[in-house]
């Protein structure tokens, strides 16, 4: 199973929102969010919250394409977020992700004992590429008691 195919399946917002998990890698996450008029604003495009929810997912994304095989030790868990929406969006959109720290440094804090912290950027884009949003969520790993 991807990492997609598993959040899909274990999140039920992904499914709500009918995301699609297009790359997932530690190098990368993209995630697609098709046009649906349910999920509309007043201005007939995708509703802010749910725009906050596709780049969340990216980031989720690759937070366990890159630290997976440590979750035996440690949960992964968002700190904080903040979104900017920069343009308006219509029709599909689509968040890239990545890692704000190389994820040997990270499992490094994690072997000394500490929680590390690190950010995640993602950019949200319209079809034509233009980006409508941008989204840093900062992640921990709390190592299990």
């Amino acid at each position: 199973m991807t990492v997609g195919e598993m959040l899909v399946a274990t999140v039920p917002m992904a499914r709500t929102l009918n995301l699609e998990f297009l790359e997932t890698t530690a190098e990368r996450a993209v995630v697609r969010l098709p046009d649906q008029a349910d999920y509309h604003n007043h201005i007939g495009g995708p509703h802010a919250g749910a725009m906050f929810t596709l780049a969340e997912s990216a980031s989720g994304a690759i937070v366990i394409a890159a630290f997976g095989d440590q979750m035996s030790r440690a949960v992964p868990l968002a700190v904080k977020a903040e979104i900017g929406y920069k343009k308006l969006a219509k029709g599909v959109v689509t968040a890239t992700a990545t890692l704000g720290r190389p994820v040997t440094d990270v499992i490094a804090e994690l072997d000394e004992g500490k929680r590390p912290e690190f950010p995640v950027a993602i950019e949200i884009r319209r079809a034509d590429g233009a980006v409508t949003g941008e989204m840093t969520v900062v992640w921990t790993l709390r190592p299990n008691a």
